[in-house]
């Protein structure tokens, strides 16, 4: 399936629109998924919030994933709980979170104790590949915790700030993928010419082979979703920055459509 995530709407969100808004818009753009990932006021809402914003998303015929950073036992626990509350069958995680930087026989330790209760409920948890732990090691982790239910979040994008190869993030870790993010990426010279940035791109102006991600994870075969994202530098003003982003992730969603 493929969905719109809250990185999709960073700086919609920034200027004040609420996860409804985001949810009636993903909607109204044809989309079935949404992934609720580092969303801060997620974990500030009451229970009373989180079940009106749970009726809204089932309301808009939307199904839910969840996403946080870290593994401490008290988050995932937590978690678990909110996919409950939302139905959602995938939690996006990373190994280190706000404070928390286990080493990986601690990390293995921590979702072996973590894993068997999202076993029981049926939802898995999904890390993401990103630049401070190397895509073998995140693997490593991952075997030795040895549970069906844990695995990968793809996002190739990530790995190049610790000098891997986006094609080879994807090849190694297609075994074990549950959920891939879809944003391309580029490099420009800063100003001056000295240095680059590396930053997002509007689909298909960028770097990113998605052609390649697709015949080597096959997810429309699998089952496992596609959640558009973005990395948008803010732009001259909010009102060109908003328009960006949406016209970004119009792009992102056509491209993906006609790949079907």
């Amino acid at each position: 399936m493929i969905g719109l995530g809250t990185y999709a709407y960073f700086w919609q969100h920034a200027e004040g629109l609420s996860l409804v808004g985001a949810f009636e818009d993903a909607r109204a753009q044809g989309v079935e998924l949404f992934q609720i990932c580092d969303y801060a006021p997620l974990e500030r809402m009451t229970d009373a919030e989180l079940r009106d914003a749970a009726s809204a998303a089932h309301d808009h015929g939307l199904t839910i994933e969840l996403g946080t950073k870290g593994i401490e036992q008290e988050r995932l626990s937590r978690f678990l709980e909110l996919a409950e509350v939302f139905d959602a069958r995938l939690v996006r995680s990373m190994l280190y979170g706000p404070g928390s930087r286990p080493s990986l026989d601690e990390a293995t330790r921590i979702l072996s104790t973590a894993m068997p209760a999202y076993e029981a409920a049926g939802v898995s948890l999904a890390l993401e590949t990103y630049e401070q732990v190397p895509t073998r090691d995140l693997l490593g982790v991952i075997d030795a915790v040895g549970s069906a239910a844990l695995g990968v979040c793809l996002d190739p994008a990530n790995v190049v700030a610790q000098l891997e190869s986006p094609r080879a993030c994807t090849e190694q870790t297609s075994r074990l993928v549950k959920n891939v993010h879809v944003k391309d990426f580029a490099f420009a010279r800063q100003d001056g010419w000295v240095g680059f940035t590396y930053s997002g791109a509007r689909m298909g102006d960028g770097l990113h082979d998605y052609g390649h991600v697709l015949d080597v994870i096959r997810p429309r075969e699998r089952g496992i979703n596609e959640v558009v994202e973005h990395w948008l530098p803010r732009q001259a003003d909010a009102e060109t920055t908003i328009r960006t982003e949406r016209d970004w992730t119009r792009a992102t969603l056509e491209y993906l459509r006609s790949t079907l």
